[in-house]
């Protein structure tokens, strides 16, 4: 009884503020409401009306294209990171406790100072592009605004194409420490006796990684990835911060998209439809790594 009276608290909190807001949710998401007024029945007409619209079908391409690009970036990048500080020399502790620091940065104060960097003018990063331009470095894919001759003007939140550009970077600044430092401790529970057969073998670094460090780490791969595809597939405050979905719509994920109809249009209906749309793929991902998990404990 010890047990049961021990997780009581936390089961009320989750029950509370997880499980019964879940099926209220549900339930609108069957109804027309809107705020002030109680909706009423109607089915599975939400969901069906949804992919009718193009600001939809708008926000679900990008969730999935957010989703896959920023993981698979984060993936590579934060390997070859973990390789890197994986390796002794000086400093090597403070280096690896200062790259934890965009992982740390509360998201909403990250994303504000990240609208500061990317402002088209007096931004930091514009006035290096600047800076480039006039040491006459040749950079590619940058407009040169015809009123202000030698002065770049790219507009990172303001075009559809820069806006998705910039979330996507922010996003992988953010989540990089993340991944290099779960990989990292991966990489420090191989065997040292491992890399000494290989070696006593002949292989080279590539060999070493591809058939004895990533299969020795797979387990920990598959769950930072699962994490990444299900907080990244979520996203709301980054996107939000930054974006509100804009210009035009183009940046909508499903979380903000759903946020807009329900909360800023009042269509509570509506919104909770939008957002339960991301239920069954995320079910599904987390599902797949459970019996993952299970299949590959078994084989150890």
């Amino acid at each position: 009884m010890l047990g049961y009276v021990m997780v009581l608290p936390i089961m009320a909190v989750i029950l509370g503020f997880k499980v019964y807001p879940f099926f209220v949710g549900i339930w609108i998401s069957l109804t027309d409401k809107v705020v002030g007024e109680p909706g009423n029945f109607i089915g599975l007409a939400n969901y069906i009306n949804h992919p009718q619209s193009q600001i939809f079908l708008r926000a679900a391409f990008n969730t999935v294209f957010y989703t896959v690009s920023t993981t698979a970036i984060k993936a590579v990048l934060g390997m070859w990171l973990a390789l890197v500080l994986y390796r002794k020399f000086k400093l090597s502790r403070l280096v690896r406790a200062a790259v934890l620091l965009p992982f740390i940065v509360p998201t909403a104060l990250a994303a504000l100072a990240w609208i500061w960097m990317l402002d088209p003018l007096f931004s930091v990063v514009t006035w290096t592009l600047n800076f480039l331009w006039n040491l006459e470095i040749s950079l590619f894919g940058l407009v040169l605004k015809p009123d202000l001759p030698g002065q770049f003007f790219i507009p990172w939140l303001g075009d559809s194409f820069w806006a998705m550009a910039s979330v996507l970077t922010v996003n992988v600044w953010r989540g990089l420490p993340f991944f290099a430092i779960m990989f990292l401790a991966g990489l420090m529970t191989v065997p040292q006796e491992l890399y000494d057969a290989g070696n006593i073998d002949g292989t080279n670094a590539w060999q070493r990684f591809r058939h004895i460090t990533l299969p020795y780490i797979m387990p920990i791969v598959v769950v930072v990835l699962m994490f990444s595809f299900v907080t990244s597939f979520a996203d709301f405050e980054l996107v939000f911060v930054l974006t509100r979905g804009g210009p035009f719509n183009s940046t909508h994920l499903l979380a903000t998209y759903a946020f807009q109809l329900s909360l800023a249009s009042g269509k509570l209906g509506e919104g909770s439809a939008a957002a339960l749309y991301m239920l069954p793929i995320l079910a599904a991902l987390i599902l797949w790594q459970l019996i993952y998990m299970r299949r590959d404990k078994k084989h150890l």
